[in-house]
């Protein structure tokens, strides 16, 4: 039976002064709570579905999973700190070893007394000095502070595409591809190339009749493994590289394993390495050169039971699959509360409200690696800013004067092209580097192996320890 976190069941406010509110116990909610619960500030998480893990989970509705999805960067550098993933993992892990790594997390760690699920926030409003968080059943309370980890990918874009009206196949999104039995004797074309665009393209490349990717831009293909490694471990390897050696580096290797691209129809790149946010896949490249999926440019139109490019060829189409990414959003807020840019917010370290007091975000930024360490270490950051203030320490009002007009550039020398996508981008070696030295100024210690440690239980530890090892078998 899971202990869950009450709020009111009345009407009435209750007054949670003193405690946080994290809305999400997806894995930046889940990292939030085990700081806040390490330094012993009182918090409470909200969950709208009915266990933790977030997108990971394929039934909870509206997440964009699908059945063949894994993890684009290996276990060895994607975990939360001082919590590795199993050694019987993969190099990549599939999406039900992944949730079932963030229950056992949460398992360990005893956060589920902390979460309250089946739980949908409505909205939160300034009251005063504190936050009113109000759920959709009715009850409310009035907490010291909100961190927003509920996650950018749950509002899809869905582009308007000319001669809609009268095609005679289905379009959809991607978030409604859950398995390739929906591809089955079709001529099947996927919009767009990010990651989950081209392991869709792959699934339609083993079941249409036949798959097509339209990709409107030249991008790089990076191997999951380069030399026997997974990239990620390859490049972590060359961190102390200066990043326009890198790039040129890497630009070298990906020519010698990769190829020239265009002879399978991709268009060339029209920009640097790393100025995009990588497509680690190379099973798209494999299925291209067998002609199980044809490469094919940027969409004109639709009209009637075709697809017209816009190099003037078109082809016949019984689906297509918009893998055009997600609007990002905080719903549960009004849109004062946020400043926002390209459709991305805008705050101190991707973290910090620069307009209102006690108000933040995890999870709200995209960079060129593995996010759970980096969460923890961002998490490790609010909750030192939040002790500092709770305890009054000088540290809280310098670290305050940091958020108003501190705005450092977080890209590590590489100029990111001029998208939305890309506005909040941040190159993670320069990101840590710069969050260690704000750390060392105010006196907050990084994380250290075992500090988490005393909030694990022998019971918690050994009912995770069963649940990895179903997920590994």
């Amino acid at each position: 039976m899971k202990e869950q976190t009450t709020i009111s069941n009345s009407n009435e406010a209750r007054d949670y002064s003193g405690h946080y509110c994290i809305v999400g116990a997806g894995p930046a909610g889940l990292s939030m709570a085990r700081s806040l619960k390490s330094k012993g500030i009182p918090f409470h998480v909200i969950e709208r579905y009915k266990d933790v893990g977030g997108i990971w989970d394929i039934e909870n509705p509206g997440s964009p999973m699908y059945k063949s999805a894994h993890f684009i960067s290996s276990k060895y550098l994607s975990n939360y700190a001082d919590y590795p993933m199993p050694e019987e993992y993969p190099d990549y892990p599939s999406n039900r070893q992944i949730l079932a790594y963030h229950r056992t997390f949460a398992r360990e760690y005893d956060l589920y007394r902390h979460i309250k699920f089946n739980s949908s926030v409505q909205s939160i409003q300034q009251k005063g000095s504190k936050w009113l968080v109000t759920l959709e059943n009715g009850e409310s309370g009035l907490y010291e502070g909100v961190i927003c980890a509920s996650g950018i990918t749950w509002s899809p874009n869905i582009p308007k595409l000319q001669g809609i009206e009268t095609f005679r196949g289905e379009v959809i999104h991607s978030v409604k591809y859950k398995d390739i039995s929906s591809f089955r004797g079709k001529r099947v074309l996927v919009v767009g190339a990010g990651n989950s665009g081209c392991d869709i393209a792959c699934d339609a490349g083993v079941a249409a009749e036949q798959a097509f990717i339209s990709v409107r831009r030249g991008y790089y293909f990076i191997p999951k493994h380069i030399f026997g490694m997974p990239a990620d471990v390859f490049g972590d390897g060359a961190h102390w590289i200066p990043n326009w050696f890198s790039q040129w580096v890497f630009g070298i290797i990906l020519k010698f394993l990769v190829g020239d691209l265009t002879k399978i129809g991709l268009q060339a790149p029209d920009h640097k390495i790393f100025e995009t946010h990588p497509i680690i896949n190379d099973q798209l490249l494999h299925n291209l050169r067998h002609g199980d999926v044809i490469a094919k440019g940027d969409v004109s139109r639709l009209n009637g039971e075709f697809v017209e490019f816009k190099d003037g060829s078109k082809e016949r189409i019984d689906l297509v699959v918009l893998a055009t990414g997600y609007h990002w959003a905080i719903p549960y807020m009004e849109e004062k509360y946020f400043e926002w840019k390209n459709g991305r917010p805008e705050l101190y370290l991707t973290l910090f409200n620069r307009n209102y007091e006690n108000l933040y975000a995890l999870g709200y930024m995209e960079t060129d690696g593995g996010a759970y360490k980096m969460f923890d270490e961002m998490a490790n950051l609010i909750s030192s800013y939040i002790d500092a203030k709770r305890n009054g320490d000088p540290s809280a009002k310098k670290f305050g004067s940091l958020i108003w007009n501190d705005r450092p550039l977080l890209n590590g020398g590489i100029h990111y092209l001029n998208t939305g996508r890309h506005s909040v981008y941040v190159n993670q070696v320069a990101y840590k580097k710069y969050r260690s030295k704000i750390q060392r100024k105010m006196g907050w210690p990084e994380l250290k192996s075992g500090q988490f440690d005393i909030l694990k239980t022998d019971d918690n530890s050994n009912a995770a320890s069963t649940e990895l090892a179903r997920a590994v078998r």
